[in-house]
């Protein structure tokens, strides 16, 4: 569960509660920021918040306007620059600007879908706090939206990048609402202890399976979700989405080969697989037997990572979280 999500599921409580709410929302930075663009902060009518929209320098600030807008009912665009003394109080090396879109909460239902629907994408009015719904495959909500910013609110959907987009002689802010990113890998090997630490910095949920009991261990992946079944019963257990990438990192047909199995089979939006280009064709020659299609296999990424020339095994980490991230941007292109 993300920070936002708690902060919704709090206001969505005190909704329930029959109190007033407010949210608060990071639609702009400049400079150093504390927060990044889509944070968010909810208070009640007694002052009461959770989240934040700064590290602390202007909550105050901003839990005032949030009372004065469950007051009033009035959206409220605040714009606050932050200086280097209270960048530093929060742990910046130096100050920024802040944008920051207040609005009275009042639908209990569309703050719960808010807090609990993924992938979901809101566009604001930020004249009026009217607002509209995107997915992958569906629009609703009492915002009208033509196909350009349902497109963006699409793209910042597969980008994780919410922000404000002109329309007119206004403003509209595309509001990211994903799930979270997952990363599954096959081959609890050495390059694998330094991808996953990385990949979780990079904001990954992590899953290793290794059946190879001595490999898939606490001592070697700390913090880590791990799985000594075979690869692919992991896998499917795992249930790989579009929020989802996957590796096959220990060279052995036996281990990669089924996961890969079900990886086609899925909604993944990266795989990758270890391995030379000797090792990759003869791969693609069992694939093929098992009866996937070139287009199958045309989305296995092998040899794995971005050619950078890598040759330690946290090299060839860096290359291959690389690539996973440019997949998630689309920005692989042709080989």
């Amino acid at each position: 569960m993300t920070d936002t999500d708690n902060v919704l599921d709090q206001a969505a409580n005190w909704l329930g509660d029959g109190k007033g709410v407010a949210l608060a929302t990071v639609i702009g930075t400049w400079g150093s920021s504390p927060r990044p663009v889509g944070s968010q902060l909810a208070v009640d009518d007694k002052g009461a918040f959770v989240g934040s929209v700064s590290g602390g320098c202007i909550e105050g600030a901003v839990v005032g306007e949030a009372l004065a807008a469950i007051g009033d009912g009035k959206v409220r665009i605040l714009d606050f620059g932050v200086t280097n003394e209270q960048a530093w109080e929060v742990g910046l090396a130096c100050g920024g600007n802040i944008r920051i879109f207040v609005e009275r909460a009042e639908d209990h239902a569309e703050i719960t879908r808010l807090a609990t629907e993924k992938p979901l994408a809101t566009v604001t009015d930020l004249s009026d706090g009217n607002r509209g719904f995107v997915t992958p495959s569906d629009i609703s909500g009492d915002l009208s939206l033509d196909d350009d910013i349902v497109a963006k609110a699409r793209n910042a959907l597969r980008d994780d990048r919410s922000g404000v987009h002109e329309a007119g002689d206004g403003e509209l802010f595309v509001h990211v609402h994903n799930p979270p990113l997952r990363l599954f890998v096959v081959g609890a090997v050495h390059i694998a202890q330094t991808l996953v630490p990385m990949a979780r910095l990079a904001g990954f949920n992590i899953t290793v399976a290794d059946p190879r009991g001595a490999f898939a261990t606490e001592d070697r992946f700390p913090e880590t979700t791990l799985s000594v079944e075979w690869p692919d019963d992991a896998l499917n257990e795992f249930a790989p989405d579009t929020r989802s990438a996957i590796v096959t990192l220990t060279h052995d047909p036996k281990l990669d080969d089924p996961a890969l199995e079900v990886a086609l089979k899925s909604d993944a939006f990266y795989i990758g697989s270890l391995g030379s280009r000797r090792t990759h064709a003869s791969r693609l020659e069992r694939l093929t037997e098992a009866g996937f299609t070139e287009q199958d296999t045309a989305r296995i990424n092998a040899p794995i990572g971005l050619d950078l020339g890598s040759a330690s095994p946290a090299e060839i980490a860096v290359s291959v979280l690389a690539q996973i991230i440019a997949a998630k941007h689309g920005k692989l292109g042709p080989e």
